[in-house]
């Protein structure tokens, strides 16, 4: 994948490639976050991060294909190495990373909103619906495409700035999801910084972690409904 930075498209030295810009557009979504967080934000703050990512993009002369948004390969490929880290990422949280955490902090996940799905077949296949567009897709364009790009352009998109991004966006991500309580975040957070590994190894291609997102959310949501879920 070629490289895409703030020259991209000979615009060396447009305003639309200076760092201020890249520093508003940071404090819009803090802005956002913030809003969400006192509950002015209606539905999802993820569909008005979207929104806003995608006005960025059109402001900056890009699209989502330069951020990654493009098959890896083949598509028969992308969905196998997809599928294949998805369920990797299940099991290491599953199995791993979500019972140290229980046992280090002595609180399970706040999944009361997720109480629903339990044996409910309509709410589960709403939920799994949800996991594939809001989440899977609309996550992975907003933090690992958008956010991991603009925080790594603001540090000239060096690797230390991509290091920089990998783990900034995520503790943001991991708050995303404060409704879990301090074990979800912490776990989401984690889930999602693995994620960003996946898109900066292969070559920053938002496809291959869109596939895994969107299959550790629908095991995730299949348990819940059967009631196999830790915690639950």
């Amino acid at each position: 994948m070629s490289e895409v930075g703030p020259n991209r498209g000979g615009r060396r030295g447009s305003w639309r490639a200076r760092k201020w810009l890249v520093v508003v557009e940071l404090m819009v979504v803090a802005g956002i976050f913030v809003l969400d967080a006192h509950h002015y934000i209606p539905l999802s703050k993820t569909i008005f991060l979207l929104a806003f990512a995608w006005t960025s993009l059109w402001v900056r002369g890009l699209k989502w294909y330069d951020l990654g948004l493009q098959k890896y390969g083949t598509w028969a490929k992308t969905i196998a190495l997809g599928m294949a880290l998805g369920a990797v990422l299940e099991a290491f949280e599953l199995f791993v990373s979500q019972p140290f955490l229980v046992r280090v902090l002595h609180k399970q996940p706040d999944l009361e909103m997720f109480q629903a799905l339990h044996g409910n077949v309509k709410w589960t296949f709403l939920a799994i619906l949800g996991a594939w567009t809001l989440a899977a897709f609309g996550e992975e364009l907003v933090y690992r495409g958008y956010l991991m790009n603009r925080v790594a352009d603001l540090f000239n998109r060096t690797s230390w700035a991509w290091i920089v991004s990998l783990f900034a966006v995520h503790v943001g991500f991991g708050l995303a999801h404060a409704y879990q309580g301090i074990t979800g975040v912490i776990d989401e957070g984690l889930m999602g910084f693995l994620l960003g590994v996946i898109y900066l190894r292969t070559g920053r291609n938002l496809a291959v972690p869109i596939v895994a997102h969107g299959l550790t959310d629908t095991v995730d949501f299949v348990l819940m409904f059967l009631g196999k879920y830790p915690g639950m």
